[in-house]
């Protein structure tokens, strides 16, 4: 999948993922894709539901060698 960003929040623990994810979607525009990678699994569920909260669409997410990958829509 195509990601206008990709942000690198491997080996942070909760909740500096959601807040870098925060602010880096803050630099996007409406329609743009940031692509996130952490370690911690508790974003999963942080993720999907910070999206969903902030009007964002989670398009996809997937688990490679221990480390989650989600592409967020920017609402």
């Amino acid at each position: 999948m195509e990601s206008t960003k990709i942000l690198d929040a491997k080996g942070l623990a909760c909740p500096m993922p959601i807040v870098r994810t925060k602010k880096a979607m803050q630099e996007l525009n409406v329609g743009d894709v940031l692509e996130v990678h952490a370690t911690d699994q508790g974003a999963k569920s942080d993720l999907t539901a910070w999206a969903k909260a902030g009007g964002h669409e989670l398009l996809q997410d997937t688990e490679e060698d221990a480390v989650l990958k989600f592409w967020i829509k920017k609402g």
